[in-house]
């Protein structure tokens, strides 16, 4: 429930605070005094989007805040925790500032919050109605909502029992779609594979091969020019000639023998005698080396480039089709492997798919039609409700339809149509409420259906802005009547234009305004006693002080504490 809505800078009004309270509240106050700014304030509470145009003229921000009186183990107090806010002793505060710039921030139990908190916690807090919840009320979806609330938590298990085996069965069915209409570009896929795998098997590439390969290319290619340069060096470093011109080593060793002859007498040539005797040590392994490097140079090196050659031919070929590497060549082998065993299943999975289909369709319809049956009940239970409302809402002999048609095939909401029609007297044809309902027949029909569905409603609060729109007199007293029937069970507040509706609140706010300055400045006022019999003959006949009117308002103040007192 809410206890009071405080607002500031909000479009016409200033500053003005809203206190409300259990009970029914009605608002009034003359035209373009900001009446419907009350319902703009309490949707920015809500989380609805806002627009830098409702800030008032000239100010930085508006600002609106909410005190709420909550349930102390709800879900609101939940949501407050999970958004890192408090509520203190069953009270939720609740902020929104909107900056002239269209920036805005909202702060929720104390503590900043994200926009959709607000959103998240206003299904819990508020319902509110009002000119285009009547235009709602004329959607197939809005109707077939109403029907389903009514139900309540019978009907909204099968509709959520429906809805999975629905999403199976459409799931199935892509699957299926698929497959089927893939069949001839993924048949075309796995014989691609089949002769990729086939070729890339018989070539048995191996990670690597082909830099191994180039490297042995070209040392065959060059084998002669490797062998004359080695067997070259190899006789330089250790093999004396026939001509008696001495190699490497003989000389070195030559030369170490001489500074040995000699470092006895000084010491400073002991360290190039050790350099000698490393030198010599280095071209003798040098010379090993040499030598088993001309040992392993094969005499057939023209046959072995040819395999060589050969092979990367293979491997190059396996690039170009499967590349742009050898490994992408061999990592086909793999992956393509589990995509052609998924491909060659197909036929299986068809077959399977098919049998899922018929049985998950078979599943849905079979839930469909138990939520058929449930909304058909909820739809006549609806029926008799409402139209016993409509009757007390001079509306007599009105009725209201609840038709729930096949469908031409399975949707999302199930194998029905649901549609609400009216028919206005008795021998009249049903017809549409998006098709012949006037607004004041439309206002009437959202009451009565709010008042029928509001026992089975956990929305402690209803909001009503102008429902009266398009009704008059005895009409009028009877929605008056109703809507303090169910501020009994919760908490009302309507924005009104007719003294027949706010005779009957318990509690009156009205509007006011003044002319002073450029911007209208609005604020709101608590009526009793003569101040309110003046604002009800005001609505009545535009005076607040005619005395038919004043008569006339305190006429009906006393007609609505009677039925006050008829209801208790």
């Amino acid at each position: 429930m809410i206890e009071e809505i405080s607002i500031r800078d909000l479009g016409v009004i200033g500053r003005a605070t809203l206190p409300l309270g259990p009970g029914f509240t009605a608002v009034t106050g003359e035209t373009g005094a900001g009446k419907t700014m009350v319902v703009t304030a309490l949707g920015l509470l809500l989380g609805q989007r806002a627009e830098s145009g409702v800030v008032r003229s000239g100010s930085p921000q508006a600002v609106v805040d909410g005190r709420w009186l909550v349930p102390a183990d709800g879900p609101v107090v939940e949501r407050v925790a999970e958004a890192g806010g408090d509520v203190d002793d069953g009270e939720l505060l609740l902020s929104r500032v909107v900056s002239a710039e269209g920036r805005s921030r909202a702060i929720v139990g104390g503590r900043a919050a994200p926009i959709g908190v607000l959103g998240d916690l206003a299904d819990h807090l508020v319902v509110v109605h009002g000119q285009s919840e009547q235009i709602r009320l004329k959607s197939a979806s809005a109707q077939r909502a109403a029907v389903d609330a009514h139900g309540g938590a019978p009907l909204a298990a099968a509709a959520a029992s429906y809805r999975s085996a629905y999403d199976a069965w459409l799931a199935a069915r892509a699957e299926l779609d698929e497959i089927t209409r893939d069949r001839d570009a993924r048949r075309a896929e796995a014989d691609a594979l089949r002769e990729a795998i086939t070729e890339i098997e018989g070539v048995a590439p191996v990670a690597g091969e082909l830099d191994e390969l180039d490297a042995a290319a070209e040392r065959l290619s060059n084998a002669e020019d490797l062998r004359l340069a080695a067997g070259l060096a190899h006789e330089i470093l250790s093999t004396e000639a026939v001509d008696g011109t001495r190699d490497v080593l003989g000389l070195v060793d030559e030369a170490r023998r001489q500074i040995d002859r000699v470092a006895p007498h000084d010491p400073a040539l002991a360290p190039i005698a050790e350099l000698l005797t490393e030198v010599s040590v280095q071209v003798s392994e040098t010379s090993s080396r040499l030598s088993s490097y001309l040992g392993g140079l094969d005499g057939d090196a023209a046959g072995d480039l040819e395999a060589v050659q050969t092979r990367r031919a293979d491997l190059n070929g396996l690039v170009r089709r499967h590349g742009p590497t050898l490994d992408d060549a061999i990592r086909l082998l793999d992956d393509g492997s589990r995509r052609l065993l998924e491909l060659d299943g197909d036929d299986d999975r068809l077959t399977q798919l098919d049998d899922e289909v018929r049985e998950f369709r078979a599943e849905a319809e079979t839930r469909a039609a138990r939520l058929t049956e449930l909304r058909r009940a909820s739809g006549a239970d609806l029926s008799e409700g409402v139209s016993a409302e409509l009757g007390a809402l001079a509306m007599t002999g009105a009725e209201i339809v609840v038709e729930v048609s096949p469908r031409d095939d399975l949707g999302t909401s199930g194998a029905d149509v649901v549609s609400l029609l009216l028919k206005p007297h008795p021998g009249s044809e049903p017809r549409p409420l998006g098709k012949g309902a006037s607004g004041g027949e439309l206002s009437r029909v959202m009451l009565a259906l709010e008042v029928v569905m509001a026992g089975s409603s956990d929305v402690p609060t209803f909001v009503f802005d102008e429902v009266d729109a398009g009704v008059g007199g005895s009409a009028a007293i009877e929605i008056g009547r109703r809507l303090a029937e169910l501020a009994d069970r919760a908490q009302v507040i309507v924005v009104t234009h007719l003294a027949q509706v706010a005779a009957f609140a318990t509690n009156h706010l009205r509007v006011v305004k003044d002319a002073s300055g450029e911007v209208t400045a609005s604020s709101v006022q608590q009526l009793d006693g003569d101040e309110r019999v003046a604002e009800m003959a005001r609505l009545l006949s535009g005076l607040p002080d005619s005395t038919s009117g004043l008569d006339h308002a305190r006429e009906l103040l006393d007609l609505a504490r009677e039925r006050a007192d008829t209801r208790s």
